[in-house]
């Protein structure tokens, strides 16, 4: 494979996710600090730090790892006594910052799709019917996850998600997937599963109707659990994938074989 192709293709992967990771921790930075909660710390990547800033009370960093980041708050997963820390917000402050991240991933992958369908249709009105079709498809598809109406075939984890994204030709291509995956990533991260955004909505649902707060251990366990079914989940089932298109390639070259031999 060209070498220009597979560098092109890994900028491509760091650019879209790296970009809709910045804009959903952006969104749960501002609307903690709007809230009055302590940031110590706002991160893009995961591993060792390989730039950081020190600003007057929060960390900046860029890490090695360019696929995810997160924002760091005091007493988000530990009790402290300060009446800036997390878990000393109200429930109803803490619910606005943790929907902060997934609604703007939704809202602005829907805006890009309206601009992307406009600009193709040549219509702005048209446009809006696309999108609204769009929801209505999304909204469906997620309705058969829950259904079991979704095939295996038809789900996609982490490693089909990056060749989609390096594989895309022209910047139509690119930026319809960086609006699909957008919506999906907002979408996912409202799901009511341990360790997602909408995980800790439902924990903190709970907690406004028994009026007394979830314990960290139980957030940790639940957390533990989460990260348990999604490496099952999604990488295996991106191994599978990946395994039965090589044996698919190995017995087509096989049957090809034999019809040379044949003749």
């Amino acid at each position: 494979m060209n070498l220009f192709l597979v560098v092109l293709g890994a900028l491509k992967i760091i650019f879209l996710i790296g970009f809709l990771v910045f804009i959903h921790e952006g969104c749960h930075f501002l609307v903690a600090k709007k809230m009055g909660v302590k940031v110590l710390e706002f991160s893009l990547g995961f591993g060792k730090k390989i730039w950081s800033k020190q600003g007057k009370e929060t960390e900046y960093n860029i890490r090695r790892i360019p696929l995810g980041g997160f924002v760091r708050m005091l007493g988000e997963n530990e009790e402290v006594d300060d009446e800036r820390a997390f878990q000393n917000a109200s429930v109803g402050k803490r619910l606005l910052i943790v929907f902060a991240g997934p609604v703007i991933n939704i809202v602005f992958g829907l805006f890009l799709f309206w601009i992307l369908a406009s600009l193709y249709n040549h219509n702005a009105y048209y446009g809006w019917i696309v999108m609204k079709r769009y929801v209505v498809a999304m909204a469906q598809g997620i309705g058969s996850l829950f259904t079991g109406g979704a095939k295996e075939a038809e789900l996609i984890g982490p490693v089909g998600i990056s060749s989609l994204i390096a594989k895309t030709d022209g910047w139509f291509d690119f930026f319809y997937y960086m609006s699909v995956i957008s919506v999906s990533l907002g979408v996912t991260n409202l799901l009511p599963i341990p360790g997602l955004d909408g995980g800790k909505i439902l924990l903190l649902l709970v907690e406004g109707v028994r009026r007394k707060k979830i314990s960290q251990n139980t957030e940790l366990t639940l957390t533990a659990f989460r990260n348990a079914i999604i490496i099952n989940d999604c990488y295996i089932r991106d191994s599978k994938r990946y395994w039965k298109t090589i044996l698919n390639v190995q017995e087509a070259k096989d049957e090809e074989r034999e019809r040379i031999i044949e003749n």
